[in-house]
C-alpha cells in the first residue's frame, strides 16, 4: 500500500469517527433535568387543582415540566402510614427540591433529610409544629406557606354560629394522629367555649373510624367542624354523604370540600398558595437557600356556601351571610 493510500484511508477513518463522537457523547451523557419531588397527602383526584396551579405557574416563569424540570409525584391517598415510605423514596432519589402538602408530611421529610430543600404548602402552624425556627428566619432546609388554620379557627366557629343561631353543641371531626389538626381543634374548641357551646370530639385516626364517629354524633351535636387535613380531603365524599344523611351542617377549611357537598368553608385560597409556592421552588433551583426565604402567610381567604346542601338540610342561609360569601354554589 502506497503512502498516499495510507494517508487517504486514515483521513477517511478519522472523518467517520469524528462524525460519530457527538452522537456517542450525547447518548452517554443525556442532560439531566432538575427534579422536583411532590409528596401529596391525597390523590390526583383530590389535589388536581392545586397541582395544576403549581405546574402552570412554574411554566409561566420558565420552568416547563418535561422541558426545564422533571416532577416526581408521590401520593399517600390519605394514609399517614405510607408517608415514611414515599418520603424515603424521594430522598433516596436525591431530588433537587421537595414540595410537601401539610404538616405531617413535612415533619416526616424533616426527619429524613437536612440537605434537600423542602417547600411546604398549607402547614397550620409551622413554628408550633416544629417545622421551622421562626417565620422570618426558618433556618435549616425548610420553608414554605402557612394556611393560618389555627388563626382562623375561631372565625369558622363564629360563621357557623351566624348560620345557626340555635347552635348549642358543636362536634369536631379531626385526625388524632395529625398534630396540626389537634392544635387547630384546641383553638376552635376554646372559641366554641367562649360562645357558650358544648363540644364533642369522637376519636378518629383512619378512614374506618369515620362512619362510627357519625354514629356517635347522633343526638349529641347540632353541627360538625371538619378539620382540614389528609384524612378529610381523601374521604370528603363519605364525610359529606354521612353529614347529609344525618342532617348535620358542616364547616370545612377549604372550598374543595364544599364543592363535593359540604355546607360551608372558610380558609386560605390553596390554589393561590400553590402558585406562590412555584415562585419559591424557582428561587431554590436558582440557588437561594430555604433558610434565607421567610415563611409566607396567605393573602386570600375564601368563604364558600353550598345552597344546594343548605336546602337539603332544611336550612335558611341569612342574606347577610350570603352577601359576605366569595362563592355561593346554587
Amino acid at each position: 500500500m502506497t503512502a498516499k493510500m495510507k494517508r487517504r484511508d486514515f483521513i477517511t477513518l478519522l472523518g467517520g469517527a469524528t462524525m460519530a463522537w457527538p452522537l456517542a457523547a450525547g447518548a452517554q451523557h443525556p442532560r439531566k433535568l432538575p427534579t422536583i419531588g411532590y409528596l401529596g397527602s391525597g390523590a390526583p383526584a383530590t389535589h388536581g387543582r392545586w397541582i395544576t396551579a403549581l405546574v402552570e405557574r412554574l411554566g409561566e416563569i420558565g420552568l416547563v415540566e418535561g422541558r426545564d424540570v422533571a416532577i416526581e409525584y408521590r401520593w399517600a391517598e390519605g394514609r399517614l402510614d405510607r408517608v415514611i415510605e414515599l418520603a424515603r423514596d424521594l430522598v433516596r432519589r436525591k431530588v433537587d427540591v421537595i414540595v410537601t402538602a401539610g404538616t405531617p408530611f413535612t415533619a416526616t421529610i424533616k426527619r429524613l433529610t437536612d440537605i434537600i430543600p423542602v417547600v411546604f404548602v398549607g402547614a397550620a402552624d409551622p413554628v408550633g409544629a416544629g417545622l421551622v425556627a421562626s417565620l422570618a428566619r426558618p433556618g435549616g432546609n425548610i420553608t414554605g406557606f402557612s394556611n393560618q388554620a389555627r388563626d382562623s379557627a375561631g372565625k369558622r366557629v363564629e360563621l357557623l354560629r351566624d348560620l345557626l343561631p340555635v347552635l348549642r353543641r358543636l362536634a369536631f371531626l379531626a385526625n388524632a394522629d395529625n398534630v396540626a389538626e389537634m392544635l387547630e381543634m384546641r383553638d376552635a374548641q376554646a372559641a366554641a367555649s367562649d360562645l357558650g357551646l358544648e363540644v364533642f370530639a369522637p376519636e378518629v385516626r383512619r378512614a374506618q373510624d369515620i362512619a362510627p364517629a357519625f354514629a356517635a354524633l347522633k343526638g349529641r351535636a347540632d353541627a360538625l367542624y371538619v378539620l382540614f387535613g389528609s384524612l378529610a380531603i381523601t374521604n370528603q365524599s363519605e364525610i359529606n354523604t354521612l353529614a347529609l344523611r344525618t342532617l348535620m351542617p358542616t364547616m370545612h377549611g377549604a372550598r374543595e370540600l364544599v364543592h363535593t357537598g359540604g355546607l360551608m368553608s372558610y380558609g386560605a385560597d390553596n390554589v393561590d398558595l400553590y402558585r406562590r409556592a412555584a415562585n419559591v421552588v424557582a428561587k431554590i433551583l436558582h440557588g437561594t437557600k430555604p433558610s434565607d426565604i421567610p415563611v409566607e402567610q396567605p393573602t386570600k381567604f375564601e368563604l364558600v356556601i353550598n345552597l344546594k346542601t343548605a336546602r337539603a338540610l332544611g336550612l335558611e342561609v341569612p342574606p347577610a351571610l350570603l352577601a359576605r360569601a366569595d362563592e355561593v354554589i346554587e
